[in-house]
């Protein structure tokens, strides 16, 4: 690519920072829509005539589709503006929600749960590449973490709101009250986004090569062992609270909120202190919120210790994301699409495995053994990372 498509005209930074709350807005939404299931896994399954492991298989389907989408989104949208690509993205997930609000079925949940995964497999394959467009080199991380924000929001607000709610008026009217959001969202990415016309078409070979530097391959690997166990035990988080801790409604979603609002401190230690070299970062993420899942395994009886050990949780949750892609932005900086299509595929297989292996321990042993096999992850992406130094890229 040239300088010039890597960037926005310069003197238009209002619009350039606009974009990037855009999609802020945009990632609270896709996250509030991929995980809202977690908060409503109870009631979804009992509405629907599932268990709550086949129920949590609508995240590993959203997750199996945005495989498949973030590694064939460059290719498939070939030369076409990506700004026009992420409008259509958003309008694909406003179709999602409806459709699994109006569901009068498992299979056509799963049809919108499937939607939902190309929405998000072609946004996020696309993000890291488009931020790096939309501010200088230097603000890459704080757009990121800006960017992120949106996490934040989703974690502090949706999880919480959507239990309550959904024990008030029920989980199809949780979804419905999304959708005129996401109308909103679709109509300020058309106003917000600059144009971002593609200078060279990225292919499937592109992503070949990136996977043969033996530097990125480690990343990639650690990178899903870490979300892989992070997701394994969030996925049915909800279960876990009801059985072992013996929550309600009310507290579940006090619990909820704590986790989500303690985001919001990860996401200013984010901004702040993610930047330079990322390599001490690396393990962080699978380190603290591994320590996190094992503290509620042994703890999780008392309603204050779950909270304390959610709260770390979240505050790391937010986080990760921001070193990781930060990771990627400084270290696969000649080829950002196609690096971000092949992160996006390991993160959603992660997040697919974890939700598919985390039920089938629910529905077949317990719940404990459900966070058992999420430590069991941790220890292993924290083992390969060592001190993060043989993940970057050779001087």
């Amino acid at each position: 690519m040239t300088a010039a498509a890597l960037s926005i005209d310069e003197n238009k930074p209002a619009a350039a920072w606009a974009a990037v709350l855009s999609m802020a807005l945009c990632v609270a939404m896709l996250i509030t829509s991929e995980f809202m299931p977690v908060s409503l896994l109870t009631p979804m399954a009992d509405g629907l005539g599932a268990t709550e492991g086949q129920t949590g298989q609508a995240i590993s389907i959203s997750g199996l589709f945005a495989v498949a989408a973030s590694l064939l989104i460059t290719t498939a949208a070939g030369k076409l503006n990506r700004k026009w690509v992420l409008v259509a993205t958003t309008a694909l997930m406003l179709l999602s929600l409806a459709l699994v609000a109006a569901a009068p079925n498992f299979a056509v949940l799963m049809v919108g749960r499937a939607l939902l995964g190309i929405c998000i497999g072609g946004f996020w394959a696309l993000a890291a590449a488009v931020i790096m467009r939309l501010v200088p080199q230097g603000d890459v991380p704080r757009a990121l973490a800006l960017m992120f924000g949106g996490q934040a929001i989703a974690a502090a607000f949706a999880a919480p709101i959507g239990s309550y709610l959904g024990g008030l008026f029920g989980w199809r009217e949780v979804f419905w009250a999304l959708t005129p959001i996401v109308a909103i969202n679709l109509v300020w990415h058309v106003v917000a986004l600059p144009s971002l016309p593609v200078a060279q078409k990225r292919d499937v070979l592109g992503m070949l090569g990136l996977l043969k530097r033996p530097y990125f391959q480690r990343g990639l690997i650690a990178c899903m062992l870490s979300w892989g166990s992070a997701f394994t035990m969030f996925t049915y988080l909800r279960p876990f609270l009801e059985r072992v801790t013996g929550v309600e409604v009310t507290v579940l979603s006090i619990l909820l909120l704590i986790l989500g609002c303690a985001g919001f401190i990860g996401t200013w230690a984010a901004g702040r202190f993610v930047k330079g070299n990322v390599a001490p970062l690396l393990k962080l993420p699978a380190l603290v919120m591994g320590g996190a899942t094992a503290g509620l395994l042994l703890l999780g009886f008392s309603v204050v210790a779950a909270g304390l050990f959610m709260a770390i949780w979240g505050a790391m949750n937010t986080m990760f994301s921001v070193i990781w892609m930060t990771w990627m932005s400084q270290n696969v900086d000649d080829a950002p699409e196609a690096a971000g299509s092949l992160m996006v595929a390991a993160i959603q297989t992660s997040i697919l495995l974890g939700a598919v292996v985390g039920g089938m321990l629910l529905d077949s042993f317990s719940i404990q053994a459900t966070f058992i096999g999420s430590i069991a992850l941790a220890a292993a992406a924290i083992l390969l990372i060592g001190d993060g130094r043989k993940m970057l890229k050779p001087e």
